[in-house]
C-alpha cells in the first residue's frame, strides 16, 4: 500500500489512475510521493521516507533537485505533456502582436456607450491595423516537444520557420516538418527573423541568452516571444531595444515589476499550460510515472536520476539504489549479495552527472538484513526493495 500528497490541487483525471493500493493523505511525513504544480519546495523538510516527487508540468524551479537527489528522492516532471497549449498561447502570442487586437478591444471598451460607435470604428481602425503572419520569418530557439509544435504550426501559416537546437532529439526530429530550415548558429535567427520564439530549460547555460549582445544582431522591428521563462531573456536589453526601435513587441507569460505595463510589452498572466486539458495531460502522464517507479522501479521523465526501464520484476526479487556516481560501487553491491549466495539474473546501471542508479533482479528474496549491508556502503542514498 502506498501513499500519496498533494502540495496543489491535482486534476481528478490524473489521480484516477491512482487504484486501491494508494490512499492519500494530508500529512507529507506519511507519503511515498508528492505531487505538485508551483508550490514552493526549497525551504520545506522532506522526509527521509519519501520516494519520489512528480512536478505536473515541466519546470522544476520549484524544487531542490539536488537536495532531493542526495536523499535518494527521484523527482519527475511531464515533459511534452502541455505542449499543444502552450503552442496555441504561443501562436496567439504571434498574432496579438502583428496586429493591435488589443488596443482596437480597449477602443471599443472606451466608447461602448457612443451611438455613433459603428461609425466611429471605422476611422479608428487605422491606428490598430497590423500585419499578417504569411510569408514572414519565425525563428524558434529550442526544439523541444513545445518548439516542434510552434514550428509544425508555424508552417500552416505560411510562414517561413528557422529551429536551432544544438541537442535536436531524434524523436523531435522525426517529428518536425522537413519544410523547416535547421540551423547551426542561433545568430543566424537573430539575423534573419521577424519573429523569434525561446523554449529552452532555465540553466546556466541559457541564462540571459537573449541579452544585448542578442538584440544589437536582430532585425529592425523583430517580435520576441517568452513561453519559457522570463529570466531566459535579458529583460532590461529588451525594454531598451523596444525603446530604440529595434524590438516591435515583447511577448512575455511571465509578467513582473520589469515588463509590466511597459509600451511594447504584451504580458501575460502565466497561461501557457492553464488549460483543462493541459493540467489533466500533466497530472495523468505524473501519476503513471510515480507508479511505475514505486511498483517497478522504473525511471522516466525524471530531472534528477538517469531514465531506467527493466519492465515489471518476474524474478524472486528486485533491488533499486541511489547512489553517488563513483568508481567500485557495482562492484560492491554485487560483493555483498554474493557473499549472501544471493544470485543477480539482470542487471542495470546508469548515471545523471553525480547521482547513478542500479537495479538487480535476484534469484532470491532480499531481506531487510541485505538492505541494511547494502545502505551501510559508502555513497549509498536510498536501498529500495521492489519485489
Amino acid at each position: 500500500m502506498y501513499q500519496y500528497h498533494c502540495l496543489n490541487a491535482i486534476s481528478s483525471v490524473g489521480l484516477k489512475n491512482f487504484d486501491g493500493n494508494y490512499t492519500k493523505t494530508d500529512d507529507i511525513n506519511k507519503a511515498d510521493c508528492v505531487l505538485v504544480r508551483s508550490a514552493a519546495m526549497h525551504d520545506m523538510e522532506l522526509p527521509n521516507t519519501l520516494l519520489a516527487v512528480a512536478r505536473a508540468g515541466a519546470g522544476v524551479n520549484n524544487i531542490p533537485l539536488e537536495k532531493c537527489a542526495q536523499k535518494g528522492i527521484v523527482v519527475f516532471n511531464t515533459p511534452g505533456a502541455n505542449a499543444n497549449a502552450v503552442k496555441e498561447l504561443v501562436l496567439a502570442g504571434m498574432l496579438l502582436a502583428s496586429r493591435d487586437v488589443i488596443g482596437g478591444i480597449n477602443w471599443v471598451l472606451e466608447n461602448q456607450s457612443a451611438e455613433t460607435i459603428a461609425k466611429d470604428a471605422e476611422k479608428a481602425k487605422k491606428q490598430f491595423a497590423g500585419s499578417e503572419l504569411m510569408g514572414k520569418r519565425l525563428g524558434i530557439i529550442g526544439l523541444g516537444a513545445i518548439g516542434v509544435k510552434v514550428a509544425n504550426a508555424a508552417r500552416h501559416f505560411s510562414m517561413e520557420v528557422y529551429g536551432y537546437d544544438p541537442y535536436l532529439s531524434v524523436d523531435a526530429a522525426w517529428s518536425l516538418s522537413r519544410d523547416v530550415k535547421h540551423v547551426l548558429d542561433v545568430e543566424e535567427i537573430y539575423k534573419k527573423c521577424d519573429f523569434i520564439t525561446i523554449h529552452v530549460p532555465l540553466m546556466d547555460a541559457t541564462r540571459e541568452m537573449l541579452n544585448q549582445d542578442a538584440v544589437d544582431k536582430m532585425k529592425k522591428g523583430v517580435v520576441i516571444l517568452n513561453f519559457a521563462r522570463d529570466l531566459l531573456a535579458d529583460e532590461h536589453a529588451i525594454l531598451d531595444g523596444i525603446k530604440a526601435g529595434k524590438i516591435k513587441k515583447y511577448v512575455t507569460d511571465f509578467p513582473n515589476t520589469t515588463t509590466a505595463g511597459k509600451p511594447g510589452v504584451i504580458a501575460i498572466p502565466h497561461l501557457g499550460a492553464s488549460t483543462e486539458e493541459a493540467e489533466e495531460n500533466c497530472a495523468e502522464m505524473a501519476v503513471l510515472e510515480v507508479k511505475d517507479y514505486l511498483e517497478n522501479g522504473n525511471i522516466r521523465n525524471s530531472v534528477n536520476y538517469p531514465k531506467m526501464d527493466m519492465g515489471v520484476c518476474v524474478k524472486a526479487g528486485r533491488v533499486a539504489i541511489c547512489h553517488k556516481n563513483i568508481a567500485n560501487m557495482l562492484t560492491q553491491f554485487t560483493a555483498c549479495l554474493g557473499a549472501a549466495g544471493i544470485n543477480i539474473s539482470d542487471m542495470m546501471n546508469r548515471s545523471r552527472n553525480d547521482f547513478a542508479y542500479t537495479m538487480l533482479d535476484i534469484e532470491t528474496a532480499c531481506d531487510a538484513a541485505m538492505v541494511e549491508r547494502l545502505s551501510a556502503i559508502e555513497g549509498v542514498f536510498k536501498v529500495r526493495v521492489i519485489k
